[in-house]
Protein backbone atom coordinates (compact mmCIF):
# COMPACT_ATOMS: atom_id res chain seq x y z
CA UNK A 1 0.00 0.00 0.00
CA UNK A 2 1.70 3.24 -0.89
CA UNK A 3 2.12 6.15 1.68
CA UNK A 4 0.08 9.36 1.11
CA UNK A 5 1.13 12.73 1.33
CA UNK A 6 -0.67 16.00 0.88
CA UNK A 7 -0.27 19.82 2.01
CA UNK A 8 -3.03 21.06 4.01
CA UNK A 9 -3.72 24.91 4.34
CA UNK A 10 -3.90 27.35 7.43
CA UNK A 11 -4.90 31.09 5.84
CA UNK A 12 -3.09 34.19 7.00
CA UNK A 13 -5.22 37.09 7.36
CA UNK A 14 -4.27 41.04 6.97
CA UNK A 15 -6.09 42.46 9.29
CA UNK A 16 -5.92 46.14 8.10
CA UNK A 17 -8.28 45.25 5.46
CA UNK A 18 -9.85 42.14 6.61
CA UNK A 19 -8.47 40.34 3.55
CA UNK A 20 -6.44 36.78 2.90
CA UNK A 21 -2.76 37.55 2.95
CA UNK A 22 -1.37 33.83 2.50
CA UNK A 23 -1.63 30.53 3.21
CA UNK A 24 1.01 28.39 5.45
CA UNK A 25 1.26 24.59 3.38
CA UNK A 26 2.03 21.89 6.16
CA UNK A 27 2.49 18.63 5.59
CA UNK A 28 -0.05 15.60 6.17
CA UNK A 29 0.57 12.01 6.17
CA UNK A 30 -2.39 9.06 5.80
CA UNK A 31 -2.71 6.83 7.36
CA UNK A 32 -5.72 3.86 7.38
CA UNK A 33 -8.02 7.12 6.56
CA UNK A 34 -6.65 9.48 8.48
CA UNK A 35 -4.38 12.04 8.12
CA UNK A 36 -1.68 13.21 10.99
CA UNK A 37 2.13 15.29 11.22
CA UNK A 38 4.68 12.85 9.77
CA UNK A 39 6.92 11.69 12.34
CA UNK A 40 10.08 13.29 9.98
CA UNK A 41 9.40 15.68 7.79
CA UNK A 42 11.95 14.30 5.88
CA UNK A 43 10.81 11.18 4.81
CA UNK A 44 8.92 13.00 2.00
CA UNK A 45 11.91 14.59 -0.21
CA UNK A 46 11.98 17.99 -1.12
CA UNK A 47 11.42 17.13 -5.00
CA UNK A 48 8.13 15.15 -4.34
CA UNK A 49 7.13 17.96 -1.81
CA UNK A 50 7.62 20.45 -4.41
CA UNK A 51 5.22 19.12 -6.56
CA UNK A 52 3.20 19.20 -4.05
CA UNK A 53 3.38 22.45 -3.57
CA UNK A 54 2.63 23.64 -7.24
CA UNK A 55 -0.49 20.96 -6.81
CA UNK A 56 -1.91 22.75 -3.78
CA UNK A 57 -0.64 26.26 -5.48
CA UNK A 58 -2.60 25.34 -8.56
CA UNK A 59 -5.54 24.23 -6.50
CA UNK A 60 -5.54 27.78 -4.31
CA UNK A 61 -5.80 29.33 -7.74
CA UNK A 62 -9.02 27.41 -8.77
CA UNK A 63 -10.26 27.77 -5.56
CA UNK A 64 -9.94 31.48 -4.91
CA UNK A 65 -9.65 32.33 -8.42
CA UNK A 66 -7.13 35.16 -7.57
CA UNK A 67 -3.48 34.60 -8.38
CA UNK A 68 -2.22 37.05 -5.95
CA UNK A 69 -1.99 35.21 -2.72
CA UNK A 70 1.67 34.09 -0.94
CA UNK A 71 2.09 30.63 -0.01
CA UNK A 72 4.85 29.63 2.68
CA UNK A 73 6.55 26.40 2.58
CA UNK A 74 8.60 25.04 5.75
CA UNK A 75 12.15 23.96 6.22
CA UNK A 76 14.08 22.40 8.55
CA UNK A 77 17.58 22.59 8.84
CA UNK A 78 18.23 19.47 7.29
CA UNK A 79 16.29 20.45 4.12
CA UNK A 80 17.78 23.32 3.89
CA UNK A 81 21.63 22.19 4.33
CA UNK A 82 20.70 19.87 1.22
CA UNK A 83 22.39 21.06 -1.90
CA UNK A 84 19.55 20.05 -3.94
CA UNK A 85 16.92 22.33 -2.03
CA UNK A 86 17.25 25.56 -3.56
CA UNK A 87 17.77 24.54 -7.06
CA UNK A 88 14.04 22.59 -6.00
CA UNK A 89 12.48 26.09 -4.47
CA UNK A 90 13.71 28.41 -7.56
CA UNK A 91 11.84 26.11 -9.64
CA UNK A 92 9.16 25.93 -8.31
CA UNK A 93 8.90 29.50 -7.35
CA UNK A 94 9.13 30.07 -11.93
CA UNK A 95 6.28 27.91 -11.94
CA UNK A 96 3.83 29.26 -9.76
CA UNK A 97 4.27 32.47 -11.11
CA UNK A 98 2.84 35.15 -9.98
CA UNK A 99 1.83 33.11 -7.02
CA UNK A 100 4.87 34.70 -4.03
CA UNK A 101 6.55 31.77 -2.46
CA UNK A 102 7.81 32.41 0.89
CA UNK A 103 10.27 30.30 2.61
CA UNK A 104 10.24 29.40 6.42
CA UNK A 105 12.73 28.28 8.12
CA UNK A 106 11.50 26.23 11.10
CA UNK A 107 15.53 25.51 12.75
CA UNK A 108 18.58 27.80 13.18
CA UNK A 109 20.93 27.66 9.91
CA UNK A 110 24.50 28.77 10.52
CA UNK A 111 25.33 32.61 9.18
CA UNK A 112 27.11 31.10 6.27
CA UNK A 113 24.00 28.97 5.05
CA UNK A 114 21.61 31.85 5.72
CA UNK A 115 24.00 34.33 3.36
CA UNK A 116 24.41 31.83 0.59
CA UNK A 117 20.75 30.68 1.06
CA UNK A 118 19.53 34.35 0.99
CA UNK A 119 21.47 35.63 -1.70
CA UNK A 120 19.89 32.61 -3.77
CA UNK A 121 16.43 33.57 -2.90
CA UNK A 122 16.46 37.18 -3.17
CA UNK A 123 17.83 36.80 -6.93
CA UNK A 124 14.19 35.32 -7.42
CA UNK A 125 12.58 37.77 -5.09
CA UNK A 126 11.74 35.20 -2.79
CA UNK A 127 11.14 36.32 1.18
CA UNK A 128 13.20 34.08 3.70
CA UNK A 129 11.34 33.64 7.32
CA UNK A 130 12.57 32.55 9.97
CA UNK A 131 9.61 30.91 11.98
CA UNK A 132 8.76 30.19 15.68
CA UNK A 133 10.92 32.59 16.90
CA UNK A 134 12.08 32.82 20.61
CA UNK A 135 11.21 29.04 20.86
CA UNK A 136 13.28 25.62 19.79
CA UNK A 137 16.45 26.53 18.02
CA UNK A 138 15.04 30.00 17.10
CA UNK A 139 16.14 31.60 20.11
CA UNK A 140 17.52 34.89 19.67
CA UNK A 141 20.72 34.43 21.17
CA UNK A 142 20.49 31.58 17.71
CA UNK A 143 19.38 34.00 15.27
CA UNK A 144 20.32 37.73 15.97
CA UNK A 145 23.12 37.75 13.89
CA UNK A 146 20.94 36.34 11.08
CA UNK A 147 18.05 38.58 10.93
CA UNK A 148 20.17 40.94 8.48
CA UNK A 149 19.79 38.73 6.26
CA UNK A 150 15.71 37.45 6.17
CA UNK A 151 12.55 39.43 5.21
CA UNK A 152 10.24 38.09 8.04
CA UNK A 153 9.49 37.12 11.41
CA UNK A 154 7.08 34.44 12.51
CA UNK A 155 5.86 34.13 16.37
CA UNK A 156 4.30 31.24 17.24
CA UNK A 157 1.58 31.55 20.58
CA UNK A 158 0.79 28.17 20.98
CA UNK A 159 4.43 27.03 21.09
CA UNK A 160 4.44 29.09 24.04
CA UNK A 161 1.23 27.55 25.30
CA UNK A 162 2.12 24.44 25.24
CA UNK A 163 5.49 25.06 26.75
CA UNK A 164 3.50 26.36 30.10
CA UNK A 165 4.72 30.11 28.91
CA UNK A 166 1.11 31.83 28.20
CA UNK A 167 1.77 34.36 30.94
CA UNK A 168 4.76 35.57 28.77
CA UNK A 169 3.32 36.02 25.55
CA UNK A 170 2.82 39.70 25.95
CA UNK A 171 6.57 39.95 26.97
CA UNK A 172 7.47 37.82 23.70
CA UNK A 173 5.50 39.94 21.19
CA UNK A 174 6.66 43.18 23.05
CA UNK A 175 10.74 42.09 22.27
CA UNK A 176 10.05 40.30 19.12
CA UNK A 177 8.38 43.34 17.03
CA UNK A 178 11.39 45.82 18.47
CA UNK A 179 13.62 43.10 16.88
CA UNK A 180 11.80 43.84 13.80
CA UNK A 181 11.97 47.43 13.89
CA UNK A 182 14.96 47.25 14.60
CA UNK A 183 16.11 44.96 11.76
CA UNK A 184 12.86 46.28 9.16
CA UNK A 185 11.54 43.17 8.92
CA UNK A 186 7.92 42.16 8.52
CA UNK A 187 6.27 40.08 11.16
CA UNK A 188 3.45 37.47 11.22
CA UNK A 189 1.36 36.49 14.50
CA UNK A 190 0.52 32.91 14.85
CA UNK A 191 -1.75 31.05 17.18
CA UNK A 192 -4.24 33.80 16.71
CA UNK A 193 -7.30 31.91 18.87
CA UNK A 194 -9.44 34.37 20.50
CA UNK A 195 -10.40 38.48 20.22
CA UNK A 196 -7.79 38.90 23.14
CA UNK A 197 -5.35 37.60 20.80
CA UNK A 198 -6.53 40.08 18.00
CA UNK A 199 -6.26 43.16 20.28
CA UNK A 200 -2.57 42.17 21.25
CA UNK A 201 -1.82 42.49 17.81
CA UNK A 202 -3.59 45.31 17.26
CA UNK A 203 -1.59 46.59 19.85
CA UNK A 204 1.86 45.94 18.57
CA UNK A 205 0.11 46.63 15.23
CA UNK A 206 0.37 42.78 13.35
CA UNK A 207 -1.30 43.02 10.61
CA UNK A 208 -0.68 39.98 9.23
CA UNK A 209 -2.28 36.84 11.43
CA UNK A 210 -2.46 33.20 11.76
CA UNK A 211 -4.26 30.88 13.99
CA UNK A 212 -7.49 28.73 14.40
CA UNK A 213 -9.52 31.86 14.89
CA UNK A 214 -9.58 32.21 11.31
CA UNK A 215 -9.35 28.42 10.09
CA UNK A 216 -7.64 25.54 11.26
CA UNK A 217 -5.24 23.42 8.27
CA UNK A 218 -7.52 21.82 5.75
CA UNK A 219 -7.43 19.97 2.70
CA UNK A 220 -8.23 22.25 -0.24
Amino acid sequence: MNTKYSFFVQSQVNKSNNSIFGYEVLLRKEDNGAWHLPQDFTELSIAEQVRLVEDTANAIKKSSGTTDKAISFNLNSKQADDPYTIGEIIALKKRIKPVVLNIELTEAMSLDKIKEFSLLLHQYDIPLVIDDVGTGSNTFDNIKHLLPYVDKIKLAMQNLRMSGKSDKIPEYVSFWVNQAEDYCLDMVLEGVEDGKDQVLAKKYGINIQQGYLYGKPAMI
